[in-house]
């Protein structure tokens, strides 16, 4: 039984029902095409088995580290020396007519950096006195500076950016990694989701979810403080050996429902079961930072049985590790438009850089050191960028801050196939507008899918009557990114 064929079965009309009849009908012709182009199906029995993609892959595994709330990147990595000199002048009415933005009305004042910028390593990429540790691994990076997206709030933005849509429902980016290529590590789920700063991101458990695909393929939220993955643990009274019984009879009846009814999610619940069962015993062993050498630990900025960002990017370095395909990093407190010291582009982004770029820098070291850089896929950035004027509400303040801005920002990737050294796109003089080599961020989904070896436009799954992609009907791989 194919979860393919039978994800239709609880949506079943005479249309789809025609179309799928028969070994000469439109799906079974879909289906040999598929086949023909090496499209790996999931096995019903076992939907995470390691899959090798359809093309040559340079990444195995993707680290997503996600700043949410967008990170003030005209603060951090895209100087503009013209915007510095016209600081506090009415922004241009060119700029403001038929726009709208979250918390900005009237004639705001264009704001340049506060921040004091240098370039650094072998391609001077310019990057400001924010983010210290960041200089050390420009030679390992690649930076975008042309990114924008279509939205101009966090949960939408986010969305768009995870799941290739403003809506919830979509199967996830991570989602779609791990249907197609299944999972290294088959006591570990292939794909993770870690949370720091107390807060989940805006765009909610979506980010992770896995839509309307079988839900074996939803990430799966670990802690670094606590029991790692909640629920997991056997309740009082009952022993591994009860529980083993327990999921033998669970098994027995969910395959007898299985036969009769052919429901995909019946097998899914089998698979989740069992990882379950296993992830008992190699989750915690994972998890637990505490094995690490000392210097590793130190090198993080990491603190064994707390919660922080910093022990989350070692935990993604044990994860990748261990065979976990995608692992997404989620930061809250990056929404700086200055209503108070800790959202302010002076004090605030000092702090929150202090947490952040030392272990993001450790990390991608970390793995060049282990050899694992090379087919690792880590990107750093937020879901949009910020405004080259001062935030509406707080135009008064002493605190300086930005509004929410989708025409221009930042991100960088690092490994997993993309060059090295190479600063990528530029905006114009005074960060209004993309000037050159514009990437949309369904572009940086088909990119990261290629990557992967897949064609963001073949990897599609059927559902309600019509094929779903991640890209959904947009996007272009950025080959000028690719090493």
């Amino acid at each position: 039984m194919n979860p393919v064929f039978h994800d239709q079965l609880q949506f079943r009309t005479r249309r789809q029902f025609l179309g799928n009849a028969g070994q000469f009908s439109l799906g079974a012709i879909a289906l040999q095409a598929m086949q023909q182009q090496g499209v790996a199906l999931p096995k019903a029995d076992n939907p995470l088995e390691p899959r090798r993609p359809p093309f040559p892959a340079k990444a195995k595994r993707v680290i997503y580290l996600h700043m949410s709330g967008a990170p003030p990147h005209l603060d951090l990595f895209d100087y503009k020396p013209e915007l510095v000199k016209r600081d506090g002048q009415n922004c241009p009415d060119s700029e403001l007519k038929g726009r709208t933005f979250a918390f900005t009305t009237g004639v705001p004042k264009l704001m340049g950096t506060p921040r004091t910028f240098k370039q650094y390593g072998k391609a001077g990429m310019w990057m400001s006195d924010a983010c210290p540790n960041f200089h050390g691994i420009a030679d390992e990076i690649t930076m975008v500076r042309s990114m924008f997206t279509d939205q101009f709030n966090h949960a939408p933005a986010e969305l768009l950016l995870f799941t290739g849509h403003t809506r919830q429902g979509r199967p996830s980016m991570g989602s779609w990694a791990t249907y197609g290529l299944g999972t290294e590590n088959q006591d570990l789920p292939g794909f993770v989701c870690l949370i720091s700063s107390g807060t989940q991101p805006s765009g909610g458990q979506g980010l992770w979810g896995s839509g309307f695909i079988p839900s074996v393929y939803q990430g799966v939220q670990c802690r670094s403080k606590g029991d790692p993955v909640l629920f997991a643990s056997n309740p009082a009274g009952m022993s591994r050996e009860l529980r083993r019984k327990t999921l033998d009879a669970l098994r027995e009846l969910n395959e007898a429902q299985a036969a009769e009814l052919g429901h995909p999610e019946t097998m899914t619940r089998i698979a989740q079961y069992e990882l379950a069962y296993r992830m008992q015993a190699s989750v915690p062993e994972v998890m637990d930072i505490s094995k690490e050498p000392q210097h590793i630990v130190e090198a993080y900025g990491a603190k064994p049985g707390e919660s922080s960002f910093a022990n989350n990017c070692l935990l993604a370095r044990r994860l990748v590790e261990n065979g976990v395909r995608f692992v997404q990093l989620f930061d809250w407190g990056w929404d700086f438009h200055g209503t108070g010291v800790d959202n302010g582009i002076t004090d605030g982004l000092t702090k929150k850089m202090a947490a952040t770029d030392k272990p993001v820098s450790a990390l991608i070291k970390d793995l060049k050191q282990r050899g694992l850089l090379e087919d690792t896929l880590v990107i750093w950035g937020g879901e949009f960028g910020r405004t080259p004027f001062r935030e509406g509400r707080t135009a008064a303040s002493k605190v300086l801050g930005r509004d929410h801005y989708p025409d221009c920002f930042t991100l960088f990737m690092a490994g997993g196939g993309v060059k090295s050294g190479f600063d990528y796109g530029s905006t114009d003089e005074l960060g209004f507008h993309i000037a050159e080599n514009k990437v949309h961020v369904h572009d940086l989904q088909a990119t990261i899918m290629h990557l992967l070896g897949f064609d963001h436009e073949r990897l599609t799954y059927r559902f309600q009557g019509r094929n779903y992609r991640l890209t959904d009907i947009h996007g272009h791989v950025v080959k000028d990114l690719l090493a």
